[in-house]
């Protein structure tokens, strides 16, 4: 009989069991083809069909037009944190960050190696608890965009709105809310996201650039590091994670069917409704760190009285099946990470659990 435990993993983190039926199936032989995907060249006309779904899905998804250039790269969001300023900012210019959590922390201080930054808003004084009001954002005009991580991971905080920044492109980390909810996603000139938490497995990097952003781009960077090379070659300049790219496509095709990011937003919107509510009825034993207009839809943090007490949770937890409890070693606690593929009936577990626990302490 097959054992599912309940995964709150970070990232790598749960992928849908009906995805997972679907790689076990065509595994050793996809669609016909005599070979497993993982042993298809990216050259083959099996993963350029792939590649072409899963760049359309994102596009549909998303609501973008074919003015947006979609990638699936290397390297992880880390990358990008480099990338990003080594493409758009020119000499004399400087970018704008809003900080806002460890992963935001790190983009800027990868900006500073290559260029200039301006600190739009920072919560670090105030251990990220929080994120900015629209009207905290403050930047000069001429910067060469502002970026924001939409959903700080560690923190658990997430924006609930986006600032309007007129001609300022808008760059933003989404990779641990990417195609959680509803959004105008055409806001953002360039969006990436790592694959590993909502959208596939570990080694894929979504990448969507807006055309008259890509247009600023420098030149002369190594073939290797420059967008235009990948967007030229549909991302097949060089071997990309076929393996990955070939899960995100069914992951969301898998979104696709479970009405898109409307059908998303609300599974998800019910999902941290009843583990939040669980946290704020017993206020004395759950506390959460996150101020309340700041708090994530995907990742749920939690403190106990005592850390003795969070220990004792976690090992408990795990031994009725529910896993990757742990907080960030950065900041200790515990954290729940509902990513869409955690599904409702997991949370009712999960808060069964929590109100077992509580009275037995």
């Amino acid at each position: 009989m097959l054992k599912r435990n309940i995964i709150f993993n970070p990232g790598p983190a749960a992928l849908p069991l009906e995805v997972l039926k679907i790689v076990q199936e065509e595994l050793l032989d996809y669609q016909g083809s005599g070979m497993s995907i993982l042993e298809s060249s990216h050259r083959a006309k099996e993963f350029e069909a792939i590649n072409d779904q899963a760049i359309a899905l994102v596009r549909e998804l998303l609501g973008l037009g074919t003015d947006y250039q979609v990638l699936f790269l290397g390297g992880g969001a880390s990358t990008q944190f480099a990338l990003i300023p080594m493409h758009f900012i020119d000499d004399g210019q400087m970018a704008a960050y809003v900080d806002t959590g460890a992963f935001a922390s790190k983009a800027l201080k990868e900006c500073q190696i290559v260029a200039k930054a301006h600190v739009a808003f920072s919560s670090k004084e105030e251990k990220y608890r929080r994120v900015p009001k629209m009207s905290e954002i403050k930047y000069p005009e001429n910067v060469a965009y502002l970026h924001i991580c939409s959903n700080n991971t560690i923190e658990g905080t997430q924006f609930q709105e986006f600032p309007n920044t007129g001609n300022v492109p808008m760059v933003a980390d989404m990779s641990s809310d990417i195609a959680s909810r509803q959004l105008d996603y055409r806001k953002f000139s360039l969006i990436y996201a790592g694959a590993q938490k909502n959208l596939g497995p570990a080694g894929v990097t979504l990448v969507v650039i807006r055309d008259d952003f890509l247009a600023k781009g420098k030149k002369g960077l190594p073939t290797i590091f420059s967008y235009q090379t990948h967007v030229d070659n549909k991302s097949l300049y060089n071997t990309p994670p076929v393996f990955g790219v070939y899960i995100t496509k069914l992951v969301l095709e898998w979104i696709k069917s479970k009405g898109g990011l409307a059908g998303m937003e609300k599974i998800n919107a019910a999902k941290k409704d009843l583990l939040y509510n669980a946290i704020d009825a017993a206020p004395d034993f759950y506390k959460c760190p996150a101020e309340k207009d700041s708090r994530s839809w995907m990742n749920i943090t939690l403190r106990l009285p005592t850390e003795d007490m969070e220990n004792k949770f976690i090992a408990d937890a795990k031994k009725e099946g529910l896993l990757g409890l742990k907080g960030h070693r950065s900041v200790g606690g515990i954290r729940f990470s509902i990513y869409n593929a955690v599904s409702l009936e997991d949370i009712q577990k999960t808060v069964d659990f929590m109100d077992k626990f509580r009275k037995s302490s």
